[in-house]
């Protein structure tokens, strides 16, 4: 077994060990993967202050996302065809999350369902959903997801229409996936990969298989973002979504100062930094530099999270030093996932801890309650997207 430090250790095995259109299907953008490289890159203009001769004992990484006690500020981010990188993908990394005291926020586009995940956990996890035209299925799973006692709804309002993937469409990306002579090839060569598929019933979208009607195939990810998802979706049908849900409510793909306000103004309970990790508008500014104007505009007023981009606990410390919350990793779970299964979204968690925790030691902070800007070198004018880096 290799020794693994760091996250870039998780994703070399899962490159290895995963069929390529899923490997694909995590490891990419949309169109020329601008946006998706600066996400990670711009986190390096930001410098990290050493501060010297402070007493680092009793060390401290634990507070709350939306009221809820978390080990780190760290929660598993929704990531579609989870179960497709490693079999009962779904239930593996909810378990890890569980054990490991972060939030874990399953997909809507998952292949194990809300009743497989709630089946196999003890806790209460997160659930993602996307604005679809089919108000009875909305209500079937603002329903299942209350049944299986999930603590928070996750309403993703940056995918109405899906942004181009070139990796997807040259792969014929499926759940489950399409026997070509190139996908069979490939997959031969997985065989731990599998032999994992071979042992369970769970290849398909586990939340709309079954569920949503006049879907004309459901093993297709661009088929039923075409077919389902509401293009004329406005803030009244995000409201009307808090209504129907009841409890906590999260609006994910926020980029924009104006758009945080209008979530604030329909009582959103916390609001997701997010341009889609980017997977969707290409050409966006990285989430990253998003987030100041974001926090001036709306911080008072409810609690904004961030995703997008952290690949170690030091992009971690400097989401939350700027001033967010929480912050969500898709891809460095997903790595570990492919990787290792479980001990693999175990291992990227622990090295994230690690890396947050002993980060915020050598800034001279033991709370991370207490971090923050003072923390931090940021460039002249970051938050300023008309600024060049």
């Amino acid at each position: 077994m290799p020794v693994i430090t760091n996250i870039e250790d998780l994703r070399r095995i899962y490159e290895r060990r995963t069929p390529r259109m899923f490997y694909d299907y995590a490891e990419s953008g949309s169109w020329t993967e601008q946006t998706f490289r600066e996400n990670t890159s711009d986190f390096s203009h930001i410098r990290l202050k050493q501060r010297v001769a402070v007493d680092m004992d009793n060390r401290s990484t634990k507070t709350q996302m939306i009221g809820e006690d978390v080990s780190m500020p760290v929660a598993l981010a929704p990531v579609g065809l989870t179960g497709m990188q490693s079999a009962d993908g779904e239930i593996k990394a909810a378990r890890a999350a569980e054990k490991f005291g972060v939030p874990f926020t399953l997909s809507t586009m998952s292949i194990c369902s809300i009743e497989d995940v709630a089946e196999n956990t003890t806790k209460p996890f997160w659930f993602q959903v996307y604005t679809l035209k089919d108000d009875d299925f909305m209500r079937r799973l603002f329903d299942r997801a209350r049944a299986a006692g999930c603590s928070a709804i996750v309403v993703t309002v940056d995918l109405q229409v899906l942004g181009q993937r070139h990796k997807d469409l040259k792969n014929g990306l499926s759940a489950p996936p399409k026997l070509t002579v190139k996908s069979v090839a490939n997959m031969m060569t997985k065989v731990q990969w599998g032999l994992g598929m071979l042992g369970t019933k769970r290849r398909f979208f586990g939340n709309i298989v079954g569920h949503a009607k006049g879907v004309s195939d459901p093993s297709s990810l661009a088929t039923w973002t075409a077919e389902a998802f509401d293009v004329s979706l406005d803030w009244d049908r995000i409201a009307q979504f808090k209504k129907w849900w009841g409890g906590k409510l999260i609006v994910k793909g926020i980029m924009d100062a104006e758009d945080a306000r209008r979530a604030a103004d329909i009582g959103a309970d916390a609001i997701i930094v997010s341009n889609h990790g980017g997977r969707q508008l290409d050409g966006a500014v990285s989430s990253i530099r998003a987030l100041p104007a974001i926090l001036d505009a709306v911080g008072d007023r409810m609690e904004v999270h961030f995703d997008s981009g952290i690949r170690s606990g030091q992009d971690v410390l400097k989401a939350v030093a700027l001033g967010a919350k929480g912050t969500y990793v898709g891809r460095a779970f997903t790595y570990g996932l492919g990787a290792m299964g479980e001990a693999g979204v175990t291992r990227a968690l622990e090295v994230l801890h690690k890396e947050l925790d002993v980060t915020m030691a050598l800034c001279g902070e033991t709370d991370i309650r207490n971090v923050g800007p003072h923390m931090l070198y940021v460039p002249q004018g970051f938050g300023d997207p008309t600024v060049p880096l």
